[in-house]
């Protein structure tokens, strides 16, 4: 995983934690989108992305062999 799409992924997180936090979203709604925050900063901290394996999805840069 890149860092442009950790970077993206923690500020989605911050953004959905604080509607809920605040009261605008709420209920079912509200929870579903907290856990949405939390698998988003979870997979940004540990870099990796289990949906990005199945469809070959990379947003880290490549190392360039020498």
């Amino acid at each position: 995983m890149g860092t442009a799409d950790r970077i993206i992924r923690v500020i989605i997180a911050a953004i959905i934690g604080v509607l809920y936090f605040t009261g605008t979203v709420s209920g079912t709604l509200g929870i579903v989108l907290l856990v949405f925050a939390g698998v988003f900063a979870l997979t940004s901290v540990i870099s990796f992305c289990p949906l990005y394996a199945p469809f070959g999805i990379k947003t880290c840069p490549a190392k360039i062999k020498k």
